[in-house]
């Protein structure tokens, strides 16, 4: 390389330079690298650690380490010095050097703090390198280890911690704890697996070709890693895919998952009330064309004939028809497998002309955001909560609130203030479900104490409860209105048997029928884009999608006190969790003080109760993903 190409290259960059220092001033920033002796203290690291020599993404090279000759550099390390300085000189040698024979080969010494790298010896170098678009650079590190605290950026850290000796990679880095063990399984590979050479050269070659059309669609705007994005990418293509795929396809694919990585940046939106019958209502903006017949999937794992929860729905689909008429048809899909099947399912339902699919269970989250991916004209719900995808919109029912009247009604009746609970699973929800009860106990009995057990734990709950002497049990909720006569609810024990009293119920009939009303009155294109939120449906007794049921051998005054807060809860007069927030109740984790027992550890856990614990689970970002399940 002649010295009237390094000149050029170092007007080109000093020019870089001088704007990125302009564009820094006006936007109220620091305009020159930042230096860690003026960012860290003692008492903020908690010690150093020697990794030796690391190829370091240049472009998480943030600084210096002293403050030194960093007025010679702009934010972005190019220069700011005249050419004919001696800065300049020595620059355009280091310039000549990396395109000569021998090259840039002497590693820079720099300290990592945070996943940010801070130059001691070799800015220029960096300063070099960094103006030919160099993605890596070799350096000596010391690594700078945070005192660990609850602070969101520490906890990511200290992941990243626990995934480097796997990796050996700087780039792997995530914004959210746990991040890293999904990766693992989307990579097929164990949890403690350690990458070879290959599979460590593999990745990045991988990592690199999704880097571009990352930043590109805006990615460097968000509050997102390049691993955080690629990680929901994996959720529904495969790694072979992404080092196979020409770069207009993965551009595509990229697009197609796009709502859901800009919806990492964003909280779910939680909808408590149903769509408003107007143009200006959720659905109306996603659906502007309105349609005049609708064409509705039903997809579900299991066959209403064996479970319940099936048959709710079904019964709920049969609802819908009967409301609705030939404004609607519906095509069912009962039994399919998570996953492939249901992925294959979803698809005959589309072809069959599916404008609208229905998955009633939690584990269909995988093949539902799969699919949607695929056909962005088609709209995709599932029956959970809290699932941080703008693609697939989720619903659920507020069952708490008539969990809160079966408490209210239970302290009214109780003698001694012994009132058993058995809880289903640690799930979003149950705790709040739970802790209502008790506040509805305690509403009419302050003395009310609540036995807590679950039937996630220990098959024979009720039973253990009765032998105890407990003779008002809140058992599980009744699936469908027709089961009142079975013990479900609240009951009384009388001579070993239990009698049902009161017991929420799911009316999932009004759920359906209220979405699909949405489409219609709030208009459908299905053309039209999505959100980039994602949005849960969360409704209660005022949508009608849960109610109570009374059974008859209820006191009068007692009745007459269940159909008060009744009317409270449907017209917003009565709030069982006064002041708290849909957020804190949806992901409520702690038991009232009047709550005697504990939510349980995923390892106490019966096997099948395992698997929606790990896709609901209050504490599901804490347990490490498996083969078999969705990764969330």
């Amino acid at each position: 390389m002649s010295r009237q190409e390094a000149a050029a290259q170092y007007a080109t960059a000093l020019k870089q330079g001088r704007k990125t220092y302009h564009d820094c001033v006006l936007r109220g920033r620091y305009p020159y690298p930042q230096v860690l002796d003026e960012i860290i203290s003692e008492t903020m690291v908690a010690g150093q650690m020697d990794l030796g020599v690391v190829e370091i993404p240049i472009h998480q090279i943030k600084g210096t380490k002293s403050a030194g000759r960093r007025t010679a550099f702009a934010a972005d390390f190019m220069p700011l010095l005249d050419p004919d300085t001696e800065f300049g000189g020595k620059w355009m040698d280091l310039c000549q050097a990396h395109l000569g024979d021998e090259g840039i080969r002497e590693p820079i010494r720099c300290y990592e703090y945070l996943g940010r790298f801070y130059v001691q010896e070799g800015n220029k170098r960096v300063s070099v390198l960094k103006s030919y678009g160099a993605p890596v650079i070799p350096g000596y590190v010391t690594r700078m280890v945070p005192v660990w605290s609850q602070d969101p950026e520490i906890l990511a850290y200290y992941d990243f911690l626990e995934s480097y000796p796997k990796t050996r990679l700087y780039r792997v880095r995530f914004s959210r704890t746990g991040s890293f063990q999904k990766l693992q399984k989307a990579l097929g590979y164990e949890a403690d697996h350690v990458w070879t050479d290959d599979e460590r050269r593999r990745f990045t070659a991988g990592y690199t070709y999704f880097q571009e059309p990352f930043r590109k669609l805006g990615g460097g705007e968000l509050n997102i890693t390049v691993a955080d994005a690629l990680l929901v990418w994996l959720k529904v293509y495969d790694f072979d895919q992404l080092v196979s795929l020409p770069s207009g396809e993965l551009m595509k694919s990229i697009k197609a998952v796009w709502a859901d990585v800009k919806a990492l940046t964003e909280p779910i939106e939680v909808k408590t009330d149903t769509p408003e019958p107007k143009d200006s209502s959720l659905l109306g903006r996603l659906f502007k064309g309105k349609p005049i017949h609708l064409s509705v999937a039903f997809i579900s794992d299991q066959l209403p004939e064996h479970s319940d929860w099936a048959r709710a729905h079904d019964l709920g689909r049969q609802y819908l028809e009967a409301v609705m008429g030939d404004r609607v048809t519906t095509q069912v899909f009962d039994g399919v497998r998570p996953g492939g099947e249901a992925e294959d399912a979803m698809e005959m339902a589309i072809e069959n002309g599916a404008q609208l699919i229905f998955a009633v269970t939690p584990p269909l989250i995988g093949a539902c955001r799969k699919t949607a991916a695929r056909h962005p004209d088609v709209r995709i719900l599932n029956c959970s909560v809290s699932m941080p995808y703008a693609g697939v919109q989720t619903y659920y029912s507020r069952i708490y609130e008539g969990k809160f009247i079966a408490g209210a009604i239970a302290g009214a009746l109780s003698r001694d203030g012994r009132i058993g609970y058995v809880a289903s699973s640690p799930i979003f929800g149950v705790p709040a479900s739970i802790n209502a009860f008790a506040l509805g106990a305690q509403l009419t009995n302050p003395e009310a104490r609540i036995l807590l057990r679950w039937s996630c734990v220990e098959e024979n709950a009720m039973e253990d409860l009765s032998r105890q002497g407990i003779t008002l049990i809140s058992n599980r909720d009744i699936p469908t209105p027709d089961r009142i006569l079975e013990p479900w609810g609240l009951c009384r024990v009388e001579n070993g048997r239990f009698c049902a009293l009161a017991s929420p119920y799911w009316h999932w009939g009004n759920v359906y029928t209220n979405l699909v009303r949405g489409v219609f009155n709030g208009g459908w294109d299905a053309l039209g884009p999505r959100g980039n939120q994602a949005v849960n449906y969360w409704w209660g007794m005022n949508s009608r999608a849960i109610d109570i049921l009374l059974g008859e051998n209820l006191p009068a005054g007692v009745r007459q006190l269940a159909e008060i807060l009744r009317r409270g809860i449907i017209d917003g007069s009565i709030q069982p969790f006064q002041g708290a927030t849909t957020e804190e109740i949806l992901h409520m984790d702690q038991l009232s003080p009047c709550v005697e027992g504990s939510i349980p550890a995923y390892g106490d856990l019966l096997p099948m109760a395992r698997s929606i614990v790990r896709l609901q689970g209050v504490y599901r970002e804490d347990i490490p993903p498996e083969k078999e399940d969705p990764i969330l």
